[in-house]
């Protein structure tokens, strides 16, 4: 993982530098003329982490999406409600693509698939 790293001369940050000449990466400091080689070629990493909270509050906000198409077609089996959205998603594990069905009860919002 990368670290921020900072100039041995002048304690400022450096900053990630390309040597096209070299084809190497360096980091370097905008301050004094200090560079040094980089032991690591990321630069950057974006770890995003869910918890199941956030996955059901989606869930739970699709079936207020007025883009999304409905059916009365189905009934949900938990509510017995009689319209629900529904949308094809890939499904965890899974080749292909699956249909989804949300209930669109606002005290129940459960979701199955076809």
């Amino acid at each position: 993982m990368s670290t921020m790293k900072f100039c041995r001369e002048c304690n400022n940050i450096l900053y990630p530098k390309e040597d096209r000449e070299q084809k190497i990466l360096l980091y370097a400091c905008r301050n004094c003329d200090h560079q040094e080689v980089a032991d690591n070629n990321c630069v950057y990493r974006n770890e995003v982490h869910h918890s199941v909270g956030e996955r059901t509050q989606v869930l739970q906000d699709v079936a207020a999406d007025p883009t999304l198409p409905r059916t009365k077609a189905v009934r949900c089996v938990q509510c017995n409600h009689g319209e629900a959205v529904f949308f094809q998603a890939t499904a965890r594990g899974e080749e292909g693509m699956t249909l989804f069905f949300v209930c669109c009860n606002p005290n129940c919002g459960y979701r199955w698939r076809d």
